[in-house]
C-alpha cells in the first residue's frame, strides 16, 4: 500500500524522468520497511523493529549514487520520510533519516526545517533534536524558522528551562519566537511569569502583536483569571499599544468567562465588542452555547441558537455542525433522548450532515440507556453516510458491551477496530484492560496492559486503576501493590478509587489488618476515605465475626461527618439476620429511619427475608405491605425473597408466584426459576422441576451452577441418574463445567445400585465433561468405593491418582482406604495403609484412629487396640466422644466392665457428654449381670445430661428387669 503511494506521488514531486531511476532505491527501502504492515496502534499487528539490517541492505544497494545527484536523492529521502510520518510509521521514518545520513546525503536548509517541523508535528521530540544535532554537525546554519521549531518542541513537552536557554543564545529570534515561549509558559499555567517576556520584547525592539495578547489572554483565562486578563491585556496592553482587537480576542475572553460560569459577563462583553466594531462569529456563539450546556441551562442554549437564526442568518451566521453536536452532546449527558433525536433531525433537514463527533454523542446516550441494539444501528448508519467511526465511537460500544456482560460482542467490535486501522488510545486500552478482567480473562487483560509500551501509549492513572482493581479482585495483592508502587514512581497520584480497590481486595482476601493499614496510609496522604471505603471495611469485619471492630469503624465514619447510607444499613441488618437477632435488626432499622435515612427496596427486602427465615410470617408480610404503601415497588429480587419465604412455609403454590409477578409487571428471572425448581425438588415433584427448567431456557434465561446443582440433586434423589447425566451433558454444551458437589451427588446416587463399574463409568463421564481432576475429586471416588467395601477398585483408583496423575494423597485419602479395609474385614491391609501413611509423613488425626479402633475392636483384636491407644497418648491425640464410645463398647463386649466404667468416668471428667449408644452399652453391661439399680442410675444420669433415652435403652432395661424377675422366681 505504502509502496503504491510512493510510486504515485514521485512523478508529482520530481517529474517522470527522475522517477524510474530512483524507484529501485525506494523499492529496496520499502521492502525492508514494510515488514510490519499493521496500524501503529493496532494491538495485533503493530511491530516496531530495529533497522540495522535495513541500513546494511541500503548501503549495499545505493553505493553507486553519483555526487551530482546527491541533492536530488536527499530530496527523495525527505519525501519518503514525509510519507512514513503521514502513515504513522514513525520507526520507519526515523530509520529512513538514518539511512539518508549513512549515505552522506545532505538536504538544503528548507528541507532540514521541513524535517524538523514534521518530526515535531507528530510528537517525536527526541528525533527533532537528533536531526538538529546532525544539521549542526554538517555546519548547516539554522535560521529563525529553525529556532522557532526547536522552541515549540521544547515548550510542547514542558522543558521551559531549555527553551529559555535557546531563546537567549539563538542568533535570530522574532515575535514568533517570543510568542512560542509565552505559549509554553501559559500552557504550564504560568501566565504571570509569561507576562515578564513583554518587557524583554520591548527592550529588544521585537514587536508585540495581537497574537501575543491573545496567547496571554488564553493563559490567564485557563487558570481562572479571565477578569484579570481583560483588565491587564485588553484595557492596558491592547489599548495602550493601539493594537486592533479581533474576533479571536473576543472569543478567547468569552471562552474564559464561560469556563468560569460567568455567562452574563460573557454576553455583556459580546455586546460591548459589537459596539466597537468586533462582531461575533459562529465560534463565539458555539462557545456561549457550550457554556450554557455545561451549566445545564439547556433552554438558554437553545434560545441562543434561535437568536442566531433570527438576527444573523441573513449575514450567513447560521448554526453549524459544532453547534448541533454541542446541543446533542448536552442532551445526551442529561439523558433527554427526545431532544437528542429532535436536534439530529433539524440538523439533517438544514443540510448539515453529522460527523463522527455527532454520531459518537448519540451512541453514548443510547449506550448509557442500555439500548445497544439501536446503538449498533447508529454505527451502521454512520458507515452508510460515509462517516468512519473513530476510536471514541468504538470504545463507547466496547465499554457498554463489557458492562452488560457481553464480552463476545465487545471483542467483535475490537476486531473491527483492528481491521479498519482505528487508532487505539489510552482510553481504549483502559477499557479493554478493565473489560477483560471483568469478563474473566485476566491473562489477556495483563497482556493488553503489558503491550502499551510497545505501542508508545503512556498508561494513565485510570489505566493503572483498572489494572490494580483487576488484580485485587483476583486476590493478587502483591501484584496490585507493585502496580501502585510503579504508578507512584511515574508521578501518578493514586486517588480514592485506587485505594478503594486495594482495601476491597485485602478485605475479600481476609486480610483485614492490611485493609485498615491502606486506609490509614491514604489518610496520611490527605486523601480522606469515603462512605464506600467504610462500607467495605465494616462489611468485612461483620462477615469475619468481629462485630466490635465493625462498630468502632462505624463510629469513626460518623465522627468524620459521613452519613450512613443504605449499604451500611443492609450490612448491619444482614449481620443481625444471620444471628437470628430480628428484634435488634428492627430496632436498628427504625433508628436509622428516625435519623433521616430513607430505606430502599433492598433494605426492606433484607428485613423481610430475615423475618421469613425466622418464621415470623406476620412481620414479613407487614414489611411487604409497608413497601407497597410507600410505593417502593417490588423488584424481581424482592419478589423472589417474598415468594421463597412463602414457599418455605408451604403457603404458596408455584402458579401463584407467576401470577403475582405478572400483576407487578415483572418477568421471572434466573433466581425466580431456581427458587421454584428447588421447591419442586423438595416436594419430590421432579417432573414439574424439569418443565420449569425447559421453560426457563425457552424464555432466554441461561441456567447457572445453582440451577444445575439443584436439579441434578433432585433427579438423583428420584433415582433418575441417566436423566441427571443427560442434563449435565446438555449444560456442558453451554460451557458449564461440573463441580465437586455435582460429582459427589452423582456418585452417591450411583452407589445405591452397588455396582463399581457403574460408579467408575459415571465418574469417567463427569471428568470427560470438564471436571478438573484433583485430590478432592479422587477422595470422593475412593471414599464411595470404600464405603461399599470395594477396596480393590479403590486401590486401583489410588494408584492412578498417585502414580499416573502425580497427585499426592492426604489424610482424607488414607482414612477412606483404612475405613474400606476395616469394613471388609481386611485388617492387615488397613494396618498396612496406616503404616504407609506414616511413612509418607502424614500425621494421623482423630478420625484415622477412630476408624482403626472400630476395625480392630470389631475383629476382637484388643491387644492391638491397647497398642493404638498408647500411640494416641504418645502423639498427644485427645479422645473425642466417638473414641470413648468405641473403647467403652469394645471393652463392654469383652466383659471388661471395670475398664468401661473407668473410661466413662474419664470422659465425664473431661467435660464430654456420652452419646445414647455409649449409655446403652453401659446400661446393657449392668443389666446383663443383674445390676439394675446401677442401670437405673445411669438412665437418670443420661436424662440429667440432656441425652434422651431411645427405644433401645428401654428394651435393654425391660429385658434386664424381666431377666432379674425370672432369677428371683
Amino acid at each position: 500500500m505504502l509502496l503504491r503511494q510512493v510510486k504515485d506521488k514521485l512523478p508529482l514531486l520530481f517529474g517522470q524522468h527522475s522517477t524510474s531511476s530512483f524507484y529501485v532505491l525506494v523499492h529496496s527501502s520499502l521492502r525492508s520497511f514494510s515488514l510490519n504492515t499493521g496500524h501503529r496502534n493496532s494491538p495485533k499487528y503493530l511491530q516496531i523493529r530495529q533497522i540495522s539490517c535495513l541500513q546494511k541492505e541500503q548501503t549495499r544497494k545505493i553505493s553507486w549514487v553519483p555526487t551530482s545527484k546527491f541533492h536530488l536523492y536527499s530530496t527523495f529521502f525527505c519525501s519518503l520520510i514525509h510519507l512514513f510520518l503521514v502513515c504513522d510509521r514513525f520507526s520507519q521514518a526515523s530509520g529512513a533519516f538514518t539511512s539518508m545520513r549513512n549515505h552522506g546525503l545532505i538536504p538544503n536548509l528548507p528541507s532540514w526545517n521541513q524535517l524538523l517541523f514534521e518530526f515535531n508535528t507528530v510528537g517525536l521530540i527526541s528525533q527533532v533534536w537528533l536531526v538538529y544535532s546532525e544539521m549542526l554537525s554538517l555546519r548547516v546554519s539554522p535560521n529563525v524558522y529553525t529556532h522557532n521549531i526547536l522552541l515549540h518542541s521544547l515548550c510542547k513537552v514542558g522543558r521551559l528551562g531549555s527553551a529559555l536557554d535557546l531563546l537567549r543564545t539563538a542568533g535570530e529570534i522574532d515575535t514568533v519566537s517570543y510568542n512560542t515561549v509565552i505559549w509554553g509558559f501559559c500552557k504550564q499555567g504560568m501566565a504571570s511569569q509569561a507576562v515578564g517576556f513583554l518587557s524583554d520584547m520591548t527592550k529588544k525592539c521585537i514587536l508585540i502583536d495581537t497574537f501575543t495578547c491573545n496567547i496571554l489572554m488564553k493563559g490567564f483565562s485557563t487558570i481562572g483569571l479571565v477578569a484579570y486578563a481583560e483588565l491587564l491585556i485588553v484595557n492596558n496592553l491592547v489599548r495602550g499599544l493601539g493594537l486592533p482587537m479581533d474576533v479571536v480576542s473576543l472569543n478567547t475572553l468569552i471562552d474564559g468567562y464561560c469556563r468560569s460560569g460567568y455567562m452574563n459577563r460573557a454576553l455583556e462583553l459580546m455586546d460591548n465588542m459589537m459596539r466597537e466594531g468586533v462582531y461575533p462569529d459562529i465560534i463565539t456563539y458555539n462557545t456561549l452555547i457550550n457554556g450554557y450546556c455545561k451549566l445545564r441551562e439547556l433552554n438558554e442554549a437553545k434560545n441562543l441558537v434561535n437568536q442566531m437564526l433570527d438576527e444573523y442568518s441573513h449575514k450567513g451566521l447560521v448554526p453549524n455542525i459544532i453547534t448541533h453536536t454541542t446541543l446533542i452532546n448536552a442532551y445526551s449527558k442529561h439523558q433527554v433522548l427526545e431532544e437528542v433525536l429532535s436536534t439530529y433531525e433539524k440538523m439533517v433537514k438544514s443540510g448539515i450532515f453529522p460527523d463522527v463527533v455527532t454520531y459518537s454523542s448519540i451512541l453514548s446516550d443510547l449506550c448509557k440507556r442500555g439500548r445497544l441494539v439501536e446503538a449498533k444501528s447508529v454505527l451502521k448508519e454512520m458507515e452508510e453516510m460515509g462517516v468512519d467511526p473513530n476510536h471514541v465511537s468504538y470504545s463507547t460500544l466496547v465499554d457498554s458491551l463489557f458492562k452488560t456482560s457481553n464480552p463476545k460482542g465487545a471483542f467483535n467490535f475490537q476486531s473491527q477496530m483492528v481491521v479498519r486501522g482505528v487508532h487505539f488510545d489510552v482510553i481504549v486500552y483502559t477499557i479493554l484492560t478493565d473489560g477483560l478482567f471483568k469478563a474473566g480473562n485476566p491473562r489477556e487483560a495483563e497482556a493488553v496492559f503489558g503491550s502499551l509500551s510497545s505501542y508508545h501509549v503512556v498508561p494513565s492513572s485510570v489505566t493503572y486503576s483498572a489494572l490494580i482493581d483487576g488484580r485485587c479482585k483476583l486476590g493478587d495483592m502483591k501484584g496490585a501493590e507493585s502496580m501502585l508502587q510503579e504508578m507512584e514512581e511515574k508521578c501518578l497520584s493514586p486517588n480514592v478509587v485506587v485505594y478503594s480497590s486495594l482495601i476491597n481486595g485485602y478485605t475479600k482476601s481476609g486480610m483485614l489488618g492490611e485493609a485498615v493499614s491502606v486506609m490509614r496510609k491514604m489518610v496520611n496522604k490527605s486523601i480522606l476515605p469515603n462512605v464506600y471505603i467504610y462500607n467495605i471495611l465494616i462489611d468485612g469485619y461483620v462477615k469475619a465475626g468481629k462485630q466490635e471492630i465493625a462498630l468502632d469503624l462505624y463510629q469513626e465514619m460518623k465522627s468524620r461527618g459521613l452519613e450512613e447510607d443504605n449499604f451500611i444499613l443492609d450490612v448491619l441488618v444482614n449481620n443481625l439476620k444471620r444471628g437470628g437477632q430480628m428484634e435488634e435488626a428492627e430496632r436498628l432499622f427504625k433508628d436509622m429511619v428516625s435519623r433521616g435515612l430513607k430505606p430502599d427496596c433492598i433494605n426492606y427486602t433484607s428485613l423481610m427475608d430475615g423475618y421469613f427465615k425466622a418464621k415470623e410470617e406476620s412481620a414479613a408480610l407487614d414489611i411487604a405491605r409497608e413497601m407497597t404503601e410507600k410505593n417502593l415497588g417490588f423488584d424481581v429480587v424482592a419478589c423472589n425473597a417474598f415468594f421463597n419465604g412463602l414457599l418455605r412455609l408451604g403457603k404458596y403454590d408455584l402458579q401463584s408466584v407467576f401470577d403475582g409477578m405478572r400483576k407487578l409487571g415483572l418477568a421471572p428471572d434466573l433466581a425466580t426459576y431456581n427458587i421454584m425448581i428447588n421447591a419442586c425438588c423438595k416436594d419430590d415433584n421432579i417432573g414439574k422441576a424439569v418443565n420449569l427448567f425447559n421453560e426457563m431456557k425457552n424464555n432466554g434465561l441461561m441456567p447457572n451452577s445453582i440451577t444445575c446443582n439443584v436439579l441434578i440433586e433432585g433427579l438423583c434423589k428420584a433415582n433418575k441418574i441417566d436423566a441427571a447425566m443427560d442434563l449435565l451433558h446438555e449444560m456442558s454444551a453451554f460451557g458449564f463445567c461440573p463441580n465437586l458437589n455435582i460429582h459427589r451427588v452423582l456418585l452417591d446416587a450411583s452407589s445405591k445400585i452397588k455396582r463399581g463399574e457403574k460408579i467408575l463409568e459415571v465418574h469417567k463421564k463427569i471428568v470427560g465433561m470438564g471436571l478438573k481432576l484433583d485430590r478432592r475429586v479422587y477422595n470422593v471416588l475412593i471414599n464411595i468405593l470404600c464405603s461399599l467395601g470395594m477396596t480393590r477398585k479403590a486401590s486401583c483408583v489410588f494408584k492412578d491418582m498417585t502414580e499416573k496423575k502425580g497427585i499426592s494423597a492426604d489424610n482424607i485419602t488414607y482414612n477412606s482406604l483404612i475405613r474400606g479395609y476395616c469394613k471388609s474385614s481386611h485388617i492387615k491391609r488397613a494396618l498396612a495403609s496406616y503404616s504407609q501413611m506414616l511413612e509418607q509423613g502424614f500425621k494421623p488425626n482423630i478420625s484415622t484412629y477412630n476408624i482403626l479402633l472400630t476395625g480392630l475392636s470389631s475383629a476382637g483384636l484388643m491387644r492391638e487396640v491397647d497398642e493404638l491407644v498408647d500411640q494416641m497418648k504418645e502423639g498427644n491425640i485427645a479422645f473425642n466422644e466417638l473414641t470413648y464410645h468405641i473403647l467403652i463398647s469394645a471393652h463392654g463386649k469383652t466383659g471388661n466392665k471395670k475398664e468401661s466404667i473407668r473410661l466413662y468416668c474419664e470422659m465425664i471428667a473431661k467435660g464430654s457428654v456420652p452419646r445414647i449408644g455409649t449409655y446403652n452399652v453401659l446400661i446393657s453391661d449392668f443389666a446383663k449381670v443383674g445390676k439394675m439399680c446401677q442401670a437405673r442410675e445411669l438412665l437418670n444420669e443420661m436424662q440429667l445430661r440432656g441425652v434422651p433415652p431411645n427405644s433401645s435403652t428401654y428394651d435393654i432395661l425391660i429385658s434386664g428387669w424381666c431377666e432379674l424377675s425370672n432369677q428371683i422366681l
